[in-house]
């Protein structure tokens, strides 16, 4: 009997602290529409940061792989040089 008498004692006793303290959570309109305009803003902060880092990062691949591409390219040209040079060689000792 004496822990329910405790635990509702410290019950009522929780209650009204709770009661007597101003509420944290009333805001009014204006600061509501504050706080989502500050929201706003950094997502669209975050949003361009990452469109940024994307388009960036896309930018090196491309110009990785186009000069990666180019001197394969550049190389098998070499080679077919080669061959004809050999090619024309062989025919004009003749």
């Amino acid at each position: 009997m004496n822990r329910k008498l405790l635990f509702f004692a410290l019950l009522a006793t929780s209650l009204c602290w709770f009661e007597s303290r101003p509420s944290l959570a009333a805001q009014s309109a204006g600061q509501d529409m504050k706080q989502a305009g500050e929201s706003a803003k950094d997502a669209a902060q975050e949003s361009g940061t990452a469109v940024k880092k994307g388009t960036t990062k896309a930018a090196h691949k491309v110009a990785k792989g186009t000069k990666k591409g180019v001197h394969a390219a550049a190389s098998e040209t070499e080679k077919g040089a080669k061959k004809v040079k050999n090619k024309t060689k062989d025919t004009s000792s003749q």
